[in-house]
Parts: C-alpha cells; sequence; structure tokens
C-alpha cells in the first residue's frame, strides 16, 4: 500500500506542478515542452525546492510517454509512406550519423578523454531524439514534407543505434566485433522487422477494422493501446527499443484505415504520459555537474546543433529536396534525447567510459531540448536567408536539381542500365570496404608487421614502421582513385537516365547533364566516405581520414562550380527561347495556350525542370512586389526563368523587378515546387504547413 501511496504521490507531484508551468509558458507563447522541463528541474533531486518527486517512478512512467508519443507517429506514416521517404532518409541518416561520429570522436580526443570513451562520445550525440521532435512538431502543427523527411530519419537513426549498441559493447567488453559478428546482428534485426511487418499486416489492419465496427471508442481505444504495448514489449524481449516497436504497432494499425479514429481516442493519455517524459528530462538536469562540466557541455552542445544541421541538410538537399527543406530538417534534428541516455548508460555499466560522461550527455540532451523548439521556428527564416545569400548559379542550381533527381526517380526502368547501376553500387562498396580493411588492418597489425620485416630484411625499428605504412599507403592509393571513377560512373549513368543523350549533332541537355554528374559524384564520394572516415578515424593519426576526403570533395566542388557557372549560361539561353515562345502565342489568352506552347520548350531545352506559364491576375497577392518580398524560391522552391509582359521581356528577372497584372511567368521546379508556386501567385493556400515562416 505504501508503494501505491508512493506512485500516487509522483504522479500528483509531476501533474500540478507541470500543469502551473504550461499555463505560464502558454501565457508567455513559448512551447509547452520548455514548461514541462522547467517543471522537472523544480521537483527533481538536483535544486533545494521543497518539491520533490521519486524519480525511479517519474522515469518509469515516463517510459509510458515514449511508448505512446511514437505510436501516435506510427500513425501518421503507413508503411507507404515510410517506403517513400526510405531512399532520402537512409541516406540523409548515413550522411548525419557518420559526421557526429566522426566529431564526437574528435572532440573527445581534444579533450583527452580515452579512445573508447571519445567512441562512446560520438555515437551518443549522433542520434536525434524522435520523441522530442514529435512532441515540438505536434506544438508547431508542422506536417506535409518536412515532417514525413524527419521521422523517415528518426526512424533509420534508431536502427543505425541498435547496431553501434550491438558494436560498442563488442568493444567495450573486448571480444571484438567480427564481420561474421556484424552480418549476425544485422540479419537479426532485419528478420526481426520482416517478421514482426509480415506477420502484423496479416493480423493487425483485419483486428483494429474489426474493432472499429462495434462503435464503442473505449473497446477501441483500449485494444489500440494493447497492441501498442504488446508490440512494444515483444521488441524489448527481442533486444531492441520499445520505441521501434511502438513506431511499427503505430504504422501497423494506420494500414486499416483507421487510424484517424484511434489517433484521436489516443491523443489525451498520449499528452497526459508525454508531459510526464518531458518532466523526467528535467529532472535530470543537475547546475551542479553542468557548471563542473560546462566547457564540454558547451562544445558538444555547439557540435550537436552545427554538425546536425550541415549532416542532415546535406543529405536531403542531395537526394533531390530543396535548400528550405534541407535547411529545416536540419534545424529540426539538432538535438540529442532517449537513446543517448541509454548509450551513456551502456557505456558506465561497461566500465567503458568515466562516471563524467552520463551527466554531461544528459546536461547536452537537456540544453537541445530546450533549444529544439526555437531552432523549428527559426528554420523558415534561416532558409530564406540561405537561398538569398546562395550565389546566383547556385540558386538556379538548386532550383533545377530536385527536378532533375524528380525526373530520375520517374524514369522508366532500362534493364541493362539497371544492371550496370547496381554493378556500379556494389563496386564503389567493395572499394570503401577494401580501404577501410587496409587501414584498419595496418594500423592493428602495424607492429607485428615492422617487427616481422626487422626479422627478415634487418631492417631497424625507426625505418620499419614508415616504411610498412607508405606499402599500406601504396596499396590503399588505387582504391581511393577507384572510389572517384566508380562515382563518376555512376553519376553518368544515373544522369543519363535522367536526361537522356539526344541523337543529333547538338546535344542540348548537356549543361545541366554536366552538373548533375559533377552533383551525383560528389554525392556517392560524400555517402562513401563519410561512413569510411568514421570507421577509420580511431585508427589514423589525427584528421588524415577527414583531410583526404575533405580533399576529394575540395576537387569535385571546384568541378561543381564551374558546371553551376555553365548552367547559369544555359538557363538564361533557355529563358530567352521561352520568352520567344511566349510571344509568339502573345495573342492567345489564357494559360492554357501558353501551356501548350512550353511544352515544346520542354522538348527543345531539356534540363530546365517542367518550364510552367502563370499569369498573374488582379487579385493575385503577388501584384506589386518584387521578386524579392515574394521570396517565391526560398517559400517554394521554384524559380522564376522569364517574364512576359505585354511586349517586353524579362529574362532570368532580378530579385528587385516588381510584378504587375498581367505578367506571365515562366515557372522551374519539381511538380511539387510548381504546385505551391501557383498557390502563392493566385491567392490560393498551400497545402500542409512545412514549417512556420
Amino acid at each position: 500500500m505504501h508503494a501505491a501511496h508512493d506512485f500516487l504521490a509522483a504522479l500528483a507531484m509531476v501533474l500540478c506542478v507541470a500543469a502551473v508551468t504550461s499555463v505560464v509558458f502558454q501565457r508567455l507563447r513559448q512551447p509547452v515542452v520548455l514548461g514541462y522541463i522547467i517543471a522537472g528541474l523544480i521537483i527533481g533531486p538536483h535544486v533545494p525546492i521543497p518539491l520533490v518527486a521519486d524519480l525511479a517512478i517519474v522515469q518509469t512512467l515516463s517510459e509510458l510517454g515514449v511508448i505512446l508519443l511514437m505510436f501516435s507517429l506510427g500513425l501518421e506514416f503507413s508503411l507507404r509512406k515510410l517506403l517513400h521517404v526510405g531512399p532520402t532518409a537512409g541516406l540523409t541518416a548515413l550522411i548525419q550519423c557518420s559526421l557526429m561520429i566522426w566529431l564526437g570522436f574528435v572532440v573527445g580526443r581534444a579533450f583527452g578523454w580515452t579512445s573508447k570513451e571519445s567512441i562512446f562520445t560520438g555515437a551518443i550525440i549522433a542520434i536525434s531524439s524522435t520523441t522530442i521532435i514529435a512532441k515540438a512538431f505536434d506544438e508547431q502543427r508542422i506536417h506535409g514534407k518536412l515532417r514525413e523527411i524527419v521521422v523517415g530519419v528518426l526512424i533509420v537513426e534508431d536502427l543505425i543505434a541498435i547496431l553501434l549498441m550491438a558494436t560498442l559493447t563488442a568493444i567495450s567488453t573486448g571480444a571484438g566485433l567480427s564481420a561474421g559478428q556484424l552480418t549476425l546482428t544485422v540479419g537479426r534485426l532485419a528478420l526481426f522487422l520482416v517478421g514482426l511487418v509480415g506477420v502484423g499486416l496479416l493480423v493487425i489492419p483485419r483486428t483494429v477494422r474489426a474493432i472499429t465496427r462495434l462503435e464503442r471508442p473505449e473497446t477501441t481505444l483500449v485494444a489500440s493501446i494493447g497492441i501498442c504495448f504488446a508490440i512494444a514489449l515483444l521488441a524489448q524481449a527481442f533486444g531492441y527499443s520499445v520505441a521501434l516497436g511502438a513506431f511499427l504497432a503505430g504504422s501497423l494499425v494506420a494500414e486499416s484505415g483507421k487510424e484517424k479514429e484511434v489517433e484521436h481516442l489516443v491523443q489525451p493519455v498520449r499528452d497526459m504520459f508525454a508531459a510526464v517524459f518531458f518532466v523526467s528530462v528535467g529532472m535530470l538536469i543537475d547546475p551542479a555537474l553542468i557548471a563542473e562540466h560546462w566547457v564540454a557541455v558547451a562544445v558538444l552542445t555547439g557540435v550537436v546543433i552545427l554538425g546536425k544541421l550541415v549532416g542532415v541538410s546535406l543529405g536531403v538537399f542531395l537526394t533531390g529536396n530543396g535548400t528550405r527543406t534541407a535547411v529545416q530538417s536540419g534545424m529540426s534534428l539538432a538535438q540529442i534525447g532517449e537513446f543517448s541516455f541509454i548509450i551513456a548508460g551502456l557505456g558506465l555499466s561497461l566500465n567503458a567510459t568515466g562516471g563524467f560522461l552520463y551527466p554531461v550527455a544528459v546536461a547536452v540532451s537537456a540544453i537541445t531540448t530546450l533549444t529544439t523548439p526555437f531552432l523549428i521556428r527559426a528554420s523558415g527564416p534561416v532558409a530564406n536567408f540561405v537561398d538569398r545569400k546562395l550565389p546566383r548559379p547556385l540558386q538556379t542550381f538548386a532550383a533545377l536539381y530536385g527536378s532533375w533527381v524528380e525526373e530520375l526517380r520517374t524514369a522508366p526502368p532500362r534493364q541493362t542500365a539497371g544492371a550496370r547501376i547496381r554493378r556500379m553500387v556494389r563496386l564503389l562498396l567493395l572499394d570503401a570496404a577494401l580501404l577501410a580493411a587496409i587501414v584498419i588492418g595496418t594500423s592493428v597489425k602495424l607492429g607485428s608487421i615492422a617487427k616481422a620485416l626487422q626479422g627478415f630484411i634487418g631492417l631497424e625499428a625507426a625505418v620499419a614502421r614508415p616504411l610498412v605504412i607508405g606499402l599500406a599507403a601504396l596499396l590503399a592509393a588505387p582504391f581511393c582513385v577507384g572510389v572517384v571513377r566508380v562515382a563518376r560512373g555512376l553519376g553518368v549513368l544515373l544522369a543519363e537516365t535522367a536526361l537522356p543523350t539526344e541523337g543529333g549533332r547538338m546535344d542540348r541537355a548537356a549543361a545541366p547533364r554536366r552538373a548533375l554528374v559533377v552533383t551525383l559524384q560528389l554525392a556517392s564520394v560524400l555517402f562513401v566516405g563519410a561512413p569510411l572516415m568514421a570507421l577509420t578515424q580511431p585508427f589514423l593519426p589525427g584528421v588524415l581520414g577527414a583531410a583526404v576526403l575533405l580533399l576529394l570533395l575540395v576537387v569535385l566542388g571546384v568541378s561543381f562550380w564551374r558546371s553551376a557557372t555553365n548552367l547559369q549560361g544555359h538557363v538564361r539561353a533557355g529563358s530567352q527561347v521561352i520568352v520567344a515562345a511566349l510571344a509568339a502565342q502573345s495573342q492567345a489568352s489564357g494559360e492554357a495556350a501558353h501551356g501548350e506552347d512550353l511544352k515544346d520548350v520542354r522538348a527543345i531545352l531539356p534540363g530546365l525542370g517542367e518550364p510552367t506559364p502563370v499569369r498573374l491576375e488582379t487579385a493575385s497577392p503577388a501584384v506589386g512586389r518584387t521578386l524579392a518580398e515574394l521570396n517565391l524560391r526560398g517559400m517554394t522552391g521554384a524559380t522564376v526563368l522569364a517574364i512576359r509582359r505585354g511586349e517586353e521581356h524579362l529574362v532570368v528577372p532580378t530579385a528587385h523587378e516588381p510584378l504587375r497584372v498581367g505578367d506571365v511567368l515562366a515557372l522551374a521546379g519539381t511538380h511539387e515546387a510548381i504546385d505551391a508556386a501557383r498557390a502563392v501567385l493566385g491567392g490560393g493556400s498551400q497545402a500542409g504547413r512545412a514549417a512556420p515562416a
């Protein structure tokens, strides 16, 4: 009975204090998540305020908050939707996690921490918090493409965290991690996911539909939460996180088509326990420990925010999303959370890290949790600022690149090209794996190989070790060249698929294709080089691996800048053709006539996306405003190639060009960007909300 009273006292304290702080923060027009964290600080054991709750009980209850938040998130994302964002999410998570692991290791070594502590530091700051982002997105009512991409990245990060924990356990116990063990770990995870999804698709959607037909809300609520907890428990029994199980449960329930009904019923229960979770985060904040390790906390907080902004933004942009979506995704994912606590606790339990690392991880998580709502709110203006400050060739490239990737995704599959692309990808991965094997093998066996050379040849130790390193460098060089060459070949194949070569003498798609080839080559090197850099960093002196990757990226960057400059000239020439085409139809009225004419322009000048004419009517909110004031490209991703104004032709208009009634704007970009631009120019409202502007 005493335990029950303790449970009641803890829950009453948490909810009462959280209610007061949430009301205060709502009155101040601040995110209520911050109020919950402050409530946790107030009732936590580290602040001398006579309001204390049992931390163990609160943390137990907070697990329910994590599970229900992830379940609600899964209800929004059916398996089809997850597969749709899979390539973007997977490649972005790979780049981001690799960069953060490398940064964490480098920072740890700079502070004088051991190699194991530095590896754990990298893993701690690599994984963003799904729970924190889900709550922040709900508060700011962020939906649409941005939410889909961010959640997809988070799910892939959770899978990477599972592999990281297995790897770190093997390293810390001294057992080592062989290729066979890693393959077994990946295989078990894949088998669990396939088995759960396969059986779940056969059972859960039918069960949920049968229950909802009873038209008893309480029965639907109890059954839905029961399914959620059962699958979360199943995931834990197999050694995986309850968060992953709860998310998959939500996705399986969403396949029933009754997700809206279930979500409405679960929401009040979810919100209550989510509040408990954020209060539990606040209870972990220890101001004394933050003051003691303030330098490490401050540096790692900066690394988390800046590193994730750069890593995520690069990945999202290179996978064909616009500048705005890329920057917003990066700023949304700039925090760490529940998995970081788990990884830090794992290091402590295995005696792989000192006692200081766990409180540092908690402090960094708490601070980045506080900054997350503000970063999400500021992401729109920051994205606009980045778009405005880009050089003109890069602005043009960014607007067209998404349309090229869109063409690549929708291009009809060609069996020969598909086989060659798969072969190129296998070669790229093989070269990277052999490079990693050479670097790690040389580092681990350097002493024994040097001794063997001394015994066989009679070399001195001072000569033998540099000789071994030199031979390893010579052996690795062909594979470095191979990565660059194969990446180039892969870029050419993919670019040919998106922008096929014409049979005639004049190749009108040459400039766009050249820019696409260089970009895809750069992306391939980055997708392979970033994980390779993170994997080999503990075995290399200084930042040698990063320096080699940076050198390759700089060389490719110079080539990219040249191709982007040539593309700008191509676009200017194309804009002249567009205004000439519009002038030829000047006597025809209405947008449809112009649209028919621009179909010929698309055939004449491939690589300009889908040039689409939009006429400004009297009621358009764009009339009287300049392109800079309208911020059309920054808000939608579409760019204005040309303007037809009576007898006046404006080719690649400047940002300060005012728009007038009757102007016909030739827009280019992805289909989604064009639709969004039409809505802005026509006075309609854009579907969904990407982020607060």
